[in-house]
């Protein structure tokens, strides 16, 4: 494919032989590319990074950023202009969440510009660029990762025998038991969870490598082992009485920021969470998450969340916007250095790992190398299907989390989410 930068070079040969100003080609010649994304702090501020990067060598292409929506409003404009095939107004470049990527893929075929035929998709983590490949392509410029971790206060772990060396290899059996040593030895309960989200549940689905449908895309719901072994495990935690029970975001994340409790199990952008509380750096720890026994292809490794950048087709700014995310998104290591310190942004470009942001060590997290050890249980995380229907089954889920912890039938609650959704998904 021809750049964007050779065909500038070759137009002001040719201007410069008709005598034009470069001032006036740079305005007759400029392309603008559009950007939708949500969260001005975030994302916005990587995409306006990397703008800044392209455009000392790019004078003819105007990145255009619009962080000012939130991620609904962007799905439901997306959605109901693809819908009525207009797309009059649609950007460029839009960022959409992982999870929900396989439902425009999958209906609006056509809508987005293979990306995997112009960019090396194996140089990002296989699990992210598994969630975008459609019909043997894959269709986005991979962004954030949401690799988990199991966050730990140190010192309440401590003051109940356990070390550093105890959280690796970890299950999940002995998960509780550390939450039962540490409530009996220091008061506090181990962890905070919401009842009305089920992320743990699919945190432990993904680190063995499932999902909720088969590969055809039909519901597994009822024999699907590790989602039973998942629901059986988080009632264990609830009926083991190391929970401290919260509702919204800010009673969930109060809990440990507060001390109140010892561990926090989330992805890689709970770090800026944690490390809001400067009084407690040096009392945390983080380890690989624990693992579900007795299900085939268990891994302490999964992820939680997650957003990646897609080129729509009708764009009339889609050749520059591929080289665009192909020149600084998948090729800049100095970039994702400076994304990770400014933003918390952790990369899913794996030569990032290189650069010495990456490799530095964080007296916050007792001097552990927290973003390389990420780094390293990032390449090994079970790829997964999240088909079009995840956010359907994902409500059912969370309509039987509350029977399940009081000691209600694991069985009986699959067959209720199995209902449930197949009767969304008709």
């Amino acid at each position: 494919m021809t750049t964007t930068a050779s065909r500038w070079r070759h137009a002001l040969a040719i201007a410069a032989a008709a005598g034009v100003s470069m001032l006036t080609m740079t305005a007759a010649m400029a392309v603008d590319v559009t950007v939708w994304a949500w969260d001005t702090n975030f994302n916005g501020a990587a995409m306006k990074e990397a703008a800044s990067r392209y455009a000392p060598s790019h004078p003819d292409v105007n990145i255009k950023i619009d962080d000012s929506m939130q991620q609904d409003d962007i799905r439901q404009k997306l959605q109901t202009q693809l819908l009525a095939g207009d797309t009059t107004g649609l950007p460029d470049i839009v960022l959409i969440q992982d999870d929900v990527a396989q439902k425009y893929l999958q209906s609006f075929p056509g809508a987005f510009v293979p990306l995997s035929d112009s960019i090396d998709m194996t140089a990002f983590a296989p699990y992210k660029v598994a969630a975008a490949t459609y019909d043997g392509k894959s269709y986005s410029l991979p962004f954030d990762s949401g690799v988990t971790g199991l966050f730990y206060r140190a010192d309440y772990l401590e003051q109940a025998g356990y070390k550093a060396a105890d959280l690796q290899d970890l299950t999940w059996d002995k998960f509780i038991q550390i939450g039962k040593d540490v409530k009996a030895k220091t008061g506090h309960n181990l962890i905070a969870l919401d009842l009305n989200g089920d992320g743990i549940i699919r945190v432990m689905m993904q680190s063995a490598g499932a999902w909720y449908f088969n590969a055809d895309g039909s519901l597994n719901i009822v024999d699907n082992k590790p989602l039973k072994a998942a629901l059986e495990t988080y009632a264990k935690i609830w009926q083991a009485d190391i929970v401290k029970p919260a509702s919204g975001w800010t009673e969930f994340t109060g809990a440990f920021t507060s001390g109140e409790t010892a561990v926090a199990l989330n992805g890689v952008w709970m770090t800026g969470t944690i490390k809001s509380q400067p009084d407690q750096a040096g009392k945390w720890g983080v380890a690989p998450i624990p693992k579900l026994e007795g299900v085939e292809g268990a891994t302490g490794y999964s992820n939680e969340g997650g957003s990646s950048w897609y080129v729509l087709s009708s764009g009339a700014g889609k050749d520059a916007a591929v080289d665009f995310l192909k020149s600084i998104w998948a090729t800049d290591v100095d970039f994702y250095q400076k994304i990770l310190i400014g933003q918390g942004a952790f990369s899913t470009w794996l030569p990032a790992s290189q650069g010495a942001a990456y490799k530095a060590s964080d007296d916050f997290f007792g001097g552990q190398p927290v973003w390389a050890n990420f780094s390293d249980w990032q390449a090994k995380i079970p790829s997964i299907d999240y088909g079009i229907y995840t956010a359907e089954v994902d409500a059912a889920v969370i309509a039987q989390l509350p029977a399940i912890t009081k000691g209600g039938s694991v069985d009986d609650a699959l067959k209720a989410i199995n209902d449930q959704a197949s009767q969304q998904m008709q």
